[in-house]
C-alpha cells in the first residue's frame, strides 16, 4: 500500500509541476488500479490490497490472451503465478513469450525467470525471489499418486509465495501405517494441506492426529460414485475432526495460498 501511495504522489507531483499532461496523468492513475487489455481487465491494485498480485487462471484462455497478460505483468516487473496451464496451451504460449516479454517498458537485461511445471499446470514468472514470509513449515500430504497434480499445485503455490514446503506423497488411509510412519514429521508443520480423492478420509484422520490447522483438498479422483470429487468434498465437510477447513474440488492453488497466509500470521 505504501509503494502504491508513493507512485500516486509521484504522478500527481509530475502533473503539478507541468511535466505531465492531464490525459497522461489520468491514464497513469488508472494504471495503478487496473489495466484494460481488451479481453482482460488486469487488477494492478491487488498486490497493494492483499500482498499478492493477481494470479492468472489459464483454463479457457487462449495462448494469445495469456501472453498479453504475462506481457502486461512483466512490464510492471511483478512476480506472477499462472495456474491450470495445460502442456498443449503452454507449447503455443512458449512461441509467443519471447516477443511478449520484449516490451518497450521492460529493460532488455531485466527479463524474468520463467519456469513451467507440467505436472501441476503451474507457470511462474519471477523478477526477484520472494522473501521468506513463513514462520514455519507447510506440510502437503496426498493420499495417492493420482492426487499428485493437485497436491503439487498446492506445494508450488505456497513455495512461490515464500514458504517452506515438505511433500508427503501416497499416504492414504487404505494403508494407514504409511501415514503413521510420517506423522511425527508432519506434526512439526505449522499448517497441513491434506489432498485426497475417492472417499476423502485422509483429511479427517490427519485432523485427529495433529495440533495445527488442516486444509482439506478433495480431488476428482475416483470411480463413478465419487461423482468427480463430490463424495470426497462431502466427507471432508462432514469431518468430525476439529480444525479442518475445506477448499473446492481440485483447488490446490486455493489451499496453497491459504496455507501461506496462515503460516505468515
Amino acid at each position: 500500500m505504501q509503494k502504491r501511495n508513493e507512485q500516486l504522489e509521484q504522478i500527481l507531483t509530475s502533473f503539478r509541476e507541468g511535466s505531465s499532461q492531464l490525459e497522461d496523468t489520468v491514464q497513469a492513475v488508472q494504471d495503478l488500479y487496473y489495466q484494460d487489455l481488451g479481453h482482460t481487465t488486469l487488477d494492478t491494485d491487488r498486490a497493494a490490497r492483499t500482498g499478492h498480485p493477481e494470479v492468472i487462471f489459464c483454463r479457457n484462455k487462449s495462448a494469445e490472451q495469456i501472453a498479453d497478460i504475462v506481457a502486461a505483468v512483466c512490464a510492471k516487473r511483478v512476480n506472477t503465478l499462472a495456474t491450470l496451464l495445460t502442456p498443449e496451451v503452454y507449447d503455443a504460449l512458449r512461441q509467443l513469450l519471447p516477443s511478449a516479454l520484449r516490451s518497450p517498458e521492460l529493460p532488455q537485461d531485466d527479463e524474468p525467470a520463467i519456469e513451467y511445471h507440467p505436472n501441476a499446470g503451474i507457470l511462474t514468472v519471477r523478477f526477484s525471489p520472494w522473501e521468506d514470509r513463513g514462520k514455519g513449515e507447510i506440510a502437503v500430504v496426498s493420499a495417492g499418486t493420482s492426487d499428485y497434480r493437485v497436491a503439487e499445485e498446492a506445494a508450488l503455490t505456497a513455495s512461490f509465495y515464500g514458504h517452506r514446503v515438505t511433500r508427503y506423497n501416497d499416504l492414504g488411509v487404505a494403508g494407514i501405517h504409511r501415514l503413521l510412519s510420517k506423522i511425527d514429521d508432519i506434526r512439526r508443520a505449522r499448517v497441513v494441506v491434506a489432498v485426497a480423492g475417492m472417499e476423502g478420509a485422509l483429511a479427517g484422520v490427519v485432523g485427529g492426529l495433529v495440533h495445527v490447522p488442516v486444509i482439506a483438498v478433495p480431488t476428482s479422483v475416483g470411480y463413478g460414485a465419487n461423482f468427480q470429487g463430490l463424495s470426497a468434498l462431502l466427507t471432508m465437510l462432514n469431518s468430525c475432526s476439529s480444525g479442518v477447513s475445506v477448499v473446492n474440488i481440485d483447488n490446490g492453488f486455493g489451499a496453497g495460498y491459504l496455507a501461506g497466509m496462515i503460516n505468515a500470521l
